[in-house]
């Protein structure tokens, strides 16, 4: 190991510890004391009957764990948007799991909430997967219930969704246990089965203070909507659970009992280790985004040793199109390469860019995965599509919209992976979050935007010194670069990994090691899903 690669090293297992650190404390939620507070009424935490759940909770898949990270300052923040999402088997099927987080502001709704449970329903709507609600939750937060409530893209789309996976068959279990109130109460409704735990879990469109404001009835919350009321008198539950344990319990018991469903079909053969290993990853990234490197480096230490065969490996170089195995899994890949190479004029093409011959390249590789019904992996370091003269005078714009017309339009499922910059076009074309991959990771070191820091620091200051000077004001020099600085420190933050994925732009920061896990788990969650439509690029043909 040269003491570049070391370098390298150092830098990226430090960004993972950075990682590894936050998700820690992201994991305590609303904080040890209120935990704590569950366990003493008799409750589990969320992550405690996730796992309680989960067949094998270590091999999971949890989504948007930063989801509203950093987000909600003035409201005391909200630690994974207050709801914990896993996607794991339970007695050997898998299923997307959904924990109202009681120990964060007693499970209330942010506007982040509805996002991250939206996007958990979106995987079960996209992967056949049964979904199971652990219901604890006080319901909208108010002061933000604007942001959450009549948008449709807002809390309501929730039951809409619960409508449409039970009209496509799709499982749909949900357990009371905690509260469940106002509008939130129709989500076990919409349930195809409904448990309520005894003591602890309560159901109602409004708890007795409001009915006692309203038409002046007084009653208590236990007598209202507990789990004597629903399960004997109104019938809204279908079964009461003595505590937490019995009531996870049932729904094992259900979920063992579901019936086989047709399935893709993907092509998958015994898994082979990767050429080099995967540990090593860390020494091939450069420190910082602008530096070169080979990408055929990074598919070496994630694809099956021997299984890698590249399509058109002389043709559109700054795009590596490949047929390769992931733990077994036939894949498609489309991955940016970023180092120098040269075209068959012997012309030098910038690496992470997307030029024409390649971007013509992945449109009949993108079309061959879909004929061949095998999923594709986009691995994204991209600066955006080739500028300049030659390139539009060449027909980049139409190149590039043949290749963003097909990934829109691929009906095999899609895996995106950001490496390091995701900027500008490159993100749509490359399948960024916007085009419907199944998930869609970043690691650690990731960054998304319009446009590369630098470049945009430099026109917001463009735009900043334009404005004070058409108020009549002008800047010295030193003002100027603070002003540069200033800028550019906010603009880096909002390209970071972390900012990405507290807005959910990303389902998952991971660490590089785990990419062939989440992949793996990835097709074989999307394998559950039929396909059922036929790749069609419409007007833009090949």
């Amino acid at each position: 190991m040269n003491l570049e690669t070391e370098k390298n090293k150092d830098f990226h297992k430090l960004a993972v510890s950075h990682i590894s650190q936050l998700h820690s404390k992201i994991k305590y939620g609303g904080g040890k004391q209120k935990l704590q507070k569950l366990r003493d009424k008799g409750k589990l935490t969320a992550r405690e009957r996730i796992d309680y759940l989960l067949d094998s909770p270590e091999k999971a898949l949890e989504i948007g764990s930063f989801a509203a990270y950093k987000m909600y300052k003035d409201h005391g923040g909200c630690p994974a948007a207050g709801v914990v999402v896993k996607v794991g088997a339970i007695a050997g099927r898998r299923c997307v799991v959904v924990a109202n987080d009681a120990s964060v502001k007693a499970g209330a709704w942010f506007p982040m909430t509805a996002k991250k449970n939206l996007r958990a329903q979106e995987i079960a709507l996209e992967n056949n997967l049964p979904i199971i609600y652990l219901v604890d939750s006080a319901g909208v937060y108010l002061p933000l219930q604007e942001e959450s409530f009549p948008d449709k893209e807002h809390f309501g789309r929730i039951f809409r969704n619960n409508a449409q996976m039970s009209s496509k068959g799709i499982v749909q279990i949900a357990a009371i246990m905690g509260s469940c109130v106002a509008g939130g109460a129709y989500l076990p409704a919409m349930s195809d089965e409904a448990i309520i735990v005894n003591g602890t879990g309560s159901i109602f469109l409004a708890g007795s203070y409001l009915v006692k404001a309203a038409i002046g009835e007084s009653i208590d919350n236990e007598k209202l909507g507990g789990a004597s009321t629903h399960s004997e008198i109104s019938g809204v539950t279908d079964y009461k659970a003595k505590d937490d344990p019995e009531a996870l319990d049932r729904i094992k018991k259900i979920i063992g009992s579901l019936g086989e469903t047709p399935k893709a079909g993907f092509n998958r053969i015994p898994a082979a280790a990767p050429a080099k290993d995967y540990t090593s990853l860390y020494e091939i990234l450069p420190t910082q985004g602008s530096q070169p490197y080979d990408m055929t480096e990074i598919l070496d230490r994630i694809v099956d040793q021997g299984s890698l065969e590249y399509y058109k490996p002389d043709y559109g170089k700054t795009l590596i199109t490949a047929f390769a195995r992931i733990d077994g899994w036939a894949v498609g890949i489309v991955a940016n390469q970023r180092k120098m190479v040269k075209n068959s004029g012997g012309e030098l093409q910038f690496g992470g860019v997307i030029y024409s011959d390649s971007a013509d390249k992945a449109t009949r590789f993108i079309a061959n995965c879909n004929q061949r019904k095998i999923p594709l992996v986009f691995l994204q370091d991209v600066t955006g599509f080739m500028v300049g003269s030659k390139a539009e005078h060449g027909g980049i714009i139409k190149d590039g919209a043949k290749m963003v017309n097909a990934v829109s339009n691929s009906v095999v499922p899609k895996f995106t992976v950001i490496v390091g910059n995701s900027f500008g076009a490159g993100n749509y074309a490359m399948c960024g979050k916007a085009f419907d991959p199944r998930l869609i990771l970043a690691w650690p070191k990731a960054k998304m935007a319009v446009m590369g820091g630098e470049q945009a620091s430099q026109v917001l200051l463009q735009i900043q010194k334009a404005q004070l000077k058409k108020e009549g004001k002008e800047m010295d020099a030193q003002k100027e670069q603070a002003l540069l600085d200033k800028i550019t420190q906010q603009y880096q933050e909002q390209t970071t990994a972390t900012y990405a994925a507290s807005r959910l732009w990303t389902d998952e920061i991971i660490d590089p090691q785990q990419t062939r896990h989440w992949i793996s788990e990835g097709i074989a969650m999307a394998n559950e899903a039929p396909i059922n439509e036929k790749f069609n690029l419409g007007i833009l043909q090949v």
